[in-house]
């Protein structure tokens, strides 16, 4: 059965409105999706839903693909307008408890990672889970510093990447440190004077490259840490590239 919500005073839609903040998310131990994308990407990676909440026009677009046993609440054009946080809200919506935090051991981690150094901009945090995904990376390490990967614009920016990916949030220093330990590259990205062109490293299978802040680039400390720091030659003169163009040009050469 189908709930029909009218009123924006509603308990629930004020619990919904909440999770667009971290105080909100923490005190419902839940996040939002947003846009049909989202919640079909959530649906299909079998994601446990709690809610899925549209206008009737957009639960009518995708009724067959809803799943019978989550709660479905059905609301009007101007209530869900109120809920997400795009200017121009889509109309359909779920919920989801947040996952326990990943536990992954560097130690003993396979594959190859994107470990992410004090990265705050959403649209290149998701940029670039998008692209790990894309260039068929194992994971995304969150390091300190790192935008929460439950902000909507990450959520929006990931497409629904993080449902492919191992994600994690943890110390670099540990991550860096366990790889190299092991004999896996952990190639850095800063021109220093020992770097070098990124088209000069073999492909790996099993390793780890590392993107620092937009504006200040990876952490001193960390850039010590790494087998070798890469750079990317620029032919014209921009100063810079965008972290995450530069990821997506270092991921889809380097990684085998």
């Amino acid at each position: 059965m189908r709930e029909k919500i009218t009123s924006g005073q509603n308990k629930r839609v004020k619990q919904w409105r909440s999770l667009s903040s971290k105080k909100g998310r923490q005190a419902t131990q839940s996040y939002l999706l947003e846009s049909w994308h989202l919640v079909q990407e959530a649906i299909k990676a079998r994601q446990p839903l709690t809610a899925i909440m549209g206008t009737a026009d957009e639960l009518a677009a995708h009724e067959v693909q809803l799943p019978q046993a989550v709660p479905t609440f059905e609301l009007t054009d101007s209530i869900a307008k109120t809920i997400g946080d795009t200017g121009t809200p889509q109309g359909i919506f779920a919920t989801l408890p947040m996952p326990n935090a990943t536990v992954v051991d560097p130690t003993t981690a396979a594959g190859t990672w994107l470990f992410l150094d004090y990265v705050q901009d959403p649209g290149n945090i998701g940029t670039m889970v998008r692209t790990a995904d894309a260039a068929g990376l194992t994971g995304v390490v969150f390091g300190k510093g790192t935008a929460s990967r439950f902000l909507p614009k990450v959520l929006r920016a990931m497409q629904g990447s993080q449902y492919h990916l191992q994600l994690v949030e943890a110390d670099l220093h540990d991550w860096i440190k366990a790889f190299t330990s092991r004999g896996l590259p952990v190639y850095g990205t800063n021109l220093d004077p020992k770097a070098r062109d990124y088209r000069e490293v073999n492909p790996m299978t099993a390793g780890a490259i590392v993107m620092g802040n937009e504006g200040n680039g990876m952490a001193p400390d960390l850039q010590t840490m790494t087998t070798t720091n890469l750079y990317i030659p620029i032919k014209g003169q921009a100063e810079s590239l965008n972290v995450a163009i530069a990821a997506g040009v270092v991921m889809f050469r380097v990684v085998a």
